[in-house]
């Protein structure tokens, strides 16, 4: 007995050593490219610097704090995120729920459903938001349709020209590209789903309303709040859609995010003390949203 749990041990250390090799450059990897990167900003952000100096950085101590917190600029930012991340992750849960649960009923043409929606979601930001550039021209796709809805021609809408279409015309572009990617998690929660329950309703004489909302969203509740984080983090990282629009003419202060603000106070105005300020308020941001999230599906794991 004590031989074979010598050999079981024997093993159980040479697989760990073994797993150890394969984990550690993966380790090594994003230890150098995620934590690195971090630390330096914090860092960094207790020093004055300027990019393109080559003088030494001095310490200030919370001065770069105090000035970003109360830097008008900066609360612009933080309204154009919530305002952003508000009005594309809401619809985003809601519709890609609605689309899941369209889907997982169309037996024959699922595959082809979710293709198309997730088709966009292979494209880079930069590209996606290219195509949109061009359907929000004043001659371009969008004006054609809505002028068409409204029975009137030549009208153009200003999508890239006016503070709050330009507001609306980033969060169509978010919307588009990540609604398959977020249908697809919620079709996976779907299908964890047992039939018997279904059928057992079905048996009791619910209807498909009665069974959505009283079967399907609580068993589904771990996935909403997965997608609803995820989301919420995917659109307070949003920075291609932002930037390609200003570049093309966009007024910036109704779009101007904080990842945006970041890469100008950085990149244009060479400060780079205060641009890790902001990068770390939004790094804690997202850090508590995601202790968030795992304590909300620790809490709402589900046997069926």
């Amino acid at each position: 007995m004590t031989a074979a749990k010598k050999r079981n041990g024997g093993l159980e250390r040479k697989l760990a050593r073994w797993g150890w090799c394969f984990v550690t450059p993966a380790v090594l990897f994003f230890s150098l490219f995620s934590f690195y990167p971090i630390i330096n900003a914090f860092i960094m952000s207790f020093y004055r610097k300027s990019l393109i100096s080559l003088v030494r950085p001095v310490f200030v101590g919370l001065s770069n704090y105090m000035v970003v917190l109360s830097s008008p600029g900066f609360w612009n930012s933080v309204r154009a995120t919530v305002t952003f991340t508000l009005g594309t992750f809401i619809p985003l849960v809601v519709v890609s729920l609605l689309l899941a649960a369209f889907i997982t009923t169309q037996k024959g043409m699922a595959r082809m459903w979710q293709l198309m929606f997730y088709s966009p979601a292979v494209l880079s930001s930069a590209v996606a938001a290219l195509i949109w550039m061009i359907i929000f021209q004043p001659t371009g796709l969008a004006n054609q349709i809505v002028n068409t809805l409204l029975l009137r021609g030549g009208v153009d809408m200003r999508w890239l020209s006016n503070g709050n279409m330009v507001q609306f015309s980033t969060m169509m572009v978010y919307f588009w590209k990540y609604i398959g990617y977020f249908t697809i998690l919620f079709i996976t929660g779907l299908s964890k789903i047992p039939t018997g329950i279904y059928e057992g309703a079905r048996v009791d004489g619910a209807g498909r309303i009665q069974t959505f909302f009283k079967i399907t969203l609580p068993l589904l509740k771990p996935t909403t709040v997965m997608v609803s984080i995820m989301a919420m983090l995917q659109c307070l990282k949003t920075f291609s859609t932002q930037y390609l629009f200003v570049q093309s003419g966009a007024p910036r202060a109704p779009v101007d995010v904080i990842t945006l603000n970041i890469y100008t106070t950085a990149m244009r105005e060479y400060n780079v003390g205060r641009a890790s300020v902001m990068s770390i308020l939004l790094f804690l941001t997202m850090l508590i949203l995601t202790v968030a999230q795992f304590r909300f599906s620790r809490s709402d794991d589900i046997s069926y």
